[in-house]
């Protein structure tokens, strides 16, 4: 099953609307035999691959799969029957489907004799779908939240300037993130100041993320704008009653509702989800940051911390609608790597509301 996982994972940012899923086959003795994992919507399914690797040698073994086997036909077919008519004779899964159209797997495999249940490394294979199943589950993308910052959280100096105030090494791993989110989105702010490009470079067989352009007035993304070459695809989202008249021609928008001095975060998330976007990098400045925030829209958050001082600038984050101590938003820390200089923190915001309790 670790093996499963690990597979599972070379499907990150390849395989939208659809999870990521690894599966291995064992023959009859327990040697393992084929192995395979969803590498594309519309391709054939993990199980299939690893089916297929194993031949005849799957008659009478075992499918560990990070996902319940769906039991649905789109445009694939259900990968429970599939099992079934390999003569698979036991399946282990970590995660259970949560879907109403392609759960009921385990209980199809049941039916036909397979030995079926929930296997090992349910929380590392849930991990490594954390996009997914946060979409299928609140009907809204999955957001992670990127910044980079000095130690004394400042994202740019006084005068405007933030290039670069972290390493090669931690640039490089955001486009990492990059490659592995549907969706990369980042507001009127930084569109001014850096004239960001968005796309995933240096990283071979990618995926390029949608690239969202919050502009709520329809006035910062200027004709020549990195973000609208061909080397990804661009949306921007305004205003309603935004006059999209200045946009550079042949540009893709999407219209939503104002919310503050904004746009609706719930509206825009939820534009992006029928699109079939499932994870959203969140580059955007301190602002935008902060309306996420607010909007209680942030599932997991990674910083980038470079021991460097500045003393005055932007803070990594704006208002987002906290104002005093006891509604601070709690994070529980799960990882902390060196990248050359620079700290990566990863965090999530805590589900424990009692842990960090002032005591009395």
């Amino acid at each position: 099953m670790r093996r499963a996982v690990v597979l599972a994972a070379r499907g990150l940012g390849h395989t939208r609307p659809n999870p990521v899923v690894g599966c291995v086959i064992l023959d009859a003795e327990g040697q393992q035999v084929g192995e395979g994992w969803h590498q594309r919507a519309g391709g054939p399914h993990a199980e299939v691959h690893a089916l297929r690797a194993a031949g005849e040698r799957a008659r009478g073994g075992t499918a560990l799969v990070t996902l319940e086997p769906c039991n649905h036909t789109g445009r694939t077919g259900p990968c429970a029957q599939a099992l079934i008519d390999a003569g698979i004779a036991r399946v282990r899964y970590a995660v259970a489907d949560p879907t109403a159209q392609a759960r009921g797997g385990a209980a199809t495999l049941a039916a036909a004799g397979v030995d079926v249940a929930a296997g090992p490394l349910g929380d590392e294979a849930a991990a490594v779908n954390e996009a997914w199943l946060t979409a299928m589950r609140r009907g809204r993308p999955f957001v992670l939240w990127k910044y980079a910052a000095t130690l004394d959280g400042r994202s740019a100096a006084a005068d405007g300037t933030s290039r670069w105030i972290t390493s090669a090494a931690a640039r490089a791993d955001v486009h990492r993130l990059r490659a592995e989110a549907d969706a990369v989105v980042v507001g009127s702010g930084t569109l001014r100041a850096d004239d960001p490009h968005l796309a995933v470079r240096d990283r071979e067989g990618v995926t390029q993320p949608l690239r969202v352009a919050v502009d709520t007035d329809a006035t910062a993304l200027k004709p020549g704008a990195r973000i609208l070459d061909d080397a990804a695809p661009t949306l921007v989202a305004v205003a309603e009653d935004a006059d999209i008249g200045h946009l550079p021609a042949g540009t893709e928008s999407v219209r939503l509702p104002r919310a503050g001095k904004g746009l609706d975060i719930a509206a825009l998330l939820a534009a992006l989800h029928d699109r079939g976007i499932r994870s959203v990098l969140l580059e955007g400045g301190p602002t935008l940051a902060g309306a996420f925030l607010g909007a209680g829209a942030v599932d997991k958050v990674v910083g980038y911390l470079a021991p460097v001082l500045l003393g005055a600038g932007p803070a990594a984050l704006a208002d987002a609608g906290i104002t005093t101590i006891a509604q601070a938003l709690r994070l529980d820390t799960a990882d902390v790597t060196r990248l050359g200089p620079d700290l990566r923190i990863t965090a999530f915001p805590t589900t424990d509301t009692t842990a960090h309790a002032e005591e009395s």
